[in-house]
């Protein structure tokens, strides 16, 4: 029913006329408690959802010839269903079969189902992977996406097949518990490209993202959230690059940052601004990377993710504020470690665990990376 309702909602707002007046930039404190009692919204954010050749090979049932994930998600699901609203940046194509993982990704058809059966509301699809298949592939998947929204299951932004959906989808637009969000994605670029002007995926133009944002505040959003595809892989710190674009989406409006795309996680910030109308500054946190939410990938602090949770409240007389940001590592274990399959598990919950596991050193490495990625970014979980 939380689905249902939400989308329905997002139906709705996703028509808004990008004529609309422009309006006020939002009075909030980040940290300061909130002078009010506010409906509160919780939005989850996860990172890199991949299906590396691995993750096909091991899903599939060789009687039935169908791939289950069943177990994949299994230990953060309840976490994925508890938030209002849950996020996922999704890094692959739908082009039907031959699947294929790495380097041109062509995911199984019902993955992107049990990823919202699990309880992800939004796909995100600007990623350097969503063109791997070329126009074909794009259309294949955007086509499955849009099924999806009409049986009221996800809702998706980042790409676009036409024109008139990319106004309507850059930004996404919905509505929980009365506050009304905008998410803005973007991507640094695509693996491959495509001749014609749609469908267009969403990507680092200054003049686009500030549009797509001119758009939310016309439509009186109450938070905008970027959420762009960005930075240097397996660097567990952000880049100057990405701190003065993260300076410049704050300046533009945006309320929040959260980042994906270097496969690992990064260290985060808070930017303060100082607001248009001269009352005062706004701050503004940044999360550069969530890194891998699963996956096939062992590689040096990849299997280690950050599970973002941001809360918005909205009070009386149009009183607004996000409160300080939640965060829970995950690790990715994969087959033969923990279960015979791949499984995400959030780390805090599993650390008295070692007993769990088949393979003892998994788990061992489990600690140690985790302590290592704290101690380099900072954040505490």
């Amino acid at each position: 029913m939380r689905k249902t309702l939400v989308l329905t909602l997002l139906t709705v707002l996703s028509v808004i006329p990008a004529t609309a007046q422009a309006v006020l930039d939002y009075p909030f404190s980040l940290f300061s408690p909130p002078p009010f009692s506010p409906d509160t919204v919780s939005v989850l954010f996860v990172g890199d959802v991949m299906m590396h050749t691995k993750q096909i090979e091991n899903s599939l049932d060789r009687e039935t010839g169908e791939h289950d994930f069943s177990q994949w998600l299994v230990h953060v699901r309840d976490r994925l269903e508890k938030a209002t609203v849950a996020v996922a940046n999704m890094e692959f194509t739908l082009a039907g079969k031959p699947y294929t993982g790495y380097p041109c990704f062509s995911a199984p058809d019902n993955y992107p189902d049990y990823v919202a059966d699990c309880g992800v509301d939004i796909f995100l699809t600007a990623n350097n992977h969503i063109l791997d298949k070329g126009r074909k592939g794009i259309d294949r998947t955007l086509s499955i996406y849009d099924s999806m929204e009409k049986d009221g299951r996800i809702w998706y932004t980042g790409a676009a097949a036409d024109e008139a959906q990319y106004t309507t989808r850059y930004p996404l637009i919905f509505v929980a518990r009365g506050v009304k969000i905008a998410l803005v994605n973007f991507t640094y670029g695509t693996n491959l490209g495509i001749q014609s002007a749609y469908p267009k995926v969403n990507v680092t133009d200054t003049t686009e993202i500030a549009e797509a944002i001119r758009r939310a505040k016309a439509a009186k959003a109450d938070f905008i959230i970027a959420l762009p595809h960005w930075g240097t892989e397996y660097v567990l710190s952000h880049s100057a690059s990405q701190h003065n674009l993260a300076v410049w989406l704050a300046e533009q409006g945006c309320d929040a940052v959260v980042g994906a795309h270097p496969h690992v996680v990064q260290d985060t910030e808070v930017i303060r601004v100082r607001r248009k109308e001269g009352y005062g500054y706004k701050e503004v946190p940044v999360v550069y990377s969530m890194g891998n939410f699963i996956s096939n990938m062992s590689a040096r602090n990849t299997q280690v993710g950050l599970m973002v949770t941001l809360k918005f409240a909205k009070g009386p007389e149009g009183a607004r504020k996000i409160l300080p940001p939640e965060y829970s590592f995950t690790w990715c274990t994969r087959p033969g470690t923990l279960s015979e399959t791949f499984s995400t598990v959030p780390v805090k919950e599993f650390l008295d665990k070692r007993d769990m596991w088949i393979q003892k050193g998994d788990y061992d490495n489990m600690v140690r990376s985790y302590e290592r990625v704290k101690a380099a970014t900072g954040i505490t979980d």
